[in-house]
């Protein structure tokens, strides 16, 4: 965190801030008065105590201005023009009513703050007007262009408030539906290869035990899996510190281990590469990554398909992946019984990369999954490894 961020985490806030402004804007006040109270004849007793009594009240309503602003607002506003009216000394208490018609300004309450301006500028023109030797024309001009200028910071300070509120619920919103995507990615894909595997073995375990076994061993191997990936997501969630994460992130390096998953729930997956391979950023990757797992879930849930073709291709520009089956597709939506939403998590993340994809019956018969997904940053070529 920056220094400036740390000496602004420090000081004080709330009630706090409001007492210290207070005993701020009196100090300068009383200060203010009494200077000039040394080069002029000094007002009657009764008037020097009443003056110092609305001086008080007026910088002590500052320490509800959070409270009640629009009741401070006008409390101040009329205690400084009895103020002027009583005292001799043209003390520094305007101060106060316009920080006062700042807080207000700053809350959104605009009305309330040009009307409380326009009574303030009215309220010294009169005093123009009936030949007050305090007031002139030009301290009117000069009041005027203040309480304009601290109105219009006041509607700036709440306009970026509310900017930034509404930018921070639209972060959370996104951030939401991230989680949420990922979470159906990564929990969907072992689950419904678990209940596959788990439907098999349950036919097999009079008529083939020893099918039955290997069933339920796939069943392990995945629960197994699940396990790891959801401790690694929820450990995302949960770290506090930027810490580098020790698992490896889910991407095509990893796409051989979700078709030996595929083949042990008896799907059988083959995988053809074309292109110069490529490095890619880590949201094109793990979009690849969840788009492979999610369409492999939906062959092996919906489709009933006896083989699987996974097409990645590297273009000059993007990366294109096709899943190919021979089944019967999933339906609408691809919302199974427990009514999932796999390819529209699928077209979010393409779209969210400047990226397409397109999911529907293949004229030869069968289901396909095509997803061009752009390169952005990433992309230059680089050596294929063995395999």
């Amino acid at each position: 965190m920056p220094p400036f961020d740390r000496i602004r985490s420090r000081l004080p806030r709330g009630a706090r801030a409001d007492a210290l402004l207070a005993c701020g804007v009196f100090v300068l006040v009383a200060l203010g008065a009494e200077g000039q109270r040394l080069t002029r004849s000094g007002d009657s007793l009764p008037a020097l105590i009443a003056s110092w009594l609305l001086i008080t009240a007026v910088c002590g309503a500052l320490m509800l201005r959070r409270r009640y602003p629009v009741a401070v607002g006008w409390f101040t506003v009329v205690a400084t023009g009895a103020y002027y009216l009583l005292s001799s000394i043209d003390g520094p208490l305007i101060v106060v009513p316009i920080v006062a018609l700042y807080a207000i300004a700053a809350q959104g309450r605009l009305r309330a703050s040009l009307t409380m301006a326009a009574v303030m500028v009215t309220g010294m023109s009169a005093g123009v007007l009936v030949g007050s030797s305090d007031v002139t024309g030009t301290a009117v001009f000069m009041l005027t262009g203040w309480l304009v200028a601290v109105v219009a910071l006041g509607s700036v300070r709440h306009g970026r408030l509310a900017y930034a509120e509404e930018e921070a619920r639209l972060r959370a919103t996104e951030e939401r539906l991230r989680i949420a995507r990922e979470l159906h990615d990564v929990i969907g894909h072992n689950i419904s290869l678990i209940n596959v595997q788990a439907s098999a073995a349950l036919y097999r375990l009079k008529k083939d035990p020893a099918q039955a076994e290997e069933a339920l061993g796939a069943i392990k191997a995945s629960s197994r899996e699940t396990l790891r990936e959801l401790r690694a997501t929820l450990g995302v969630l949960r770290r506090v510190d930027e810490e580098a994460p020790t698992a490896p992130a889910p991407g095509l390096g990893r796409v051989d281990e979700l078709v030996a998953s595929a083949g042990r729930a008896g799907l059988p997956v083959r995988i053809e590469r074309s292109g110069t391979e490529r490095p890619l950023t880590a949201p094109v990757d793990l979009a690849a990554y969840r788009i492979v797992q999610e369409s492999l879930t939906n062959a092996a849930r919906h489709s009933g398909a006896g083989q699987v073709v996974i097409r990645i291709a590297y273009g000059d520009r993007e990366l294109a992946l096709t899943v190919e089956d021979d089944g019967r597709g999933p339906v609408a939506g691809a919302a199974g019984p427990d009514g999932g939403s796999g390819i529209a998590g699928m077209t979010e993340r393409a779209r969210a990369l400047g990226g397409e994809l397109s999911a529907g019956p293949r004229p030869e018969g069968g289901y396909a999954v095509r997803a061009r997904l752009p390169y952005g940053i990433a992309g230059e070529p680089m050596e294929r490894s063995d395999r």
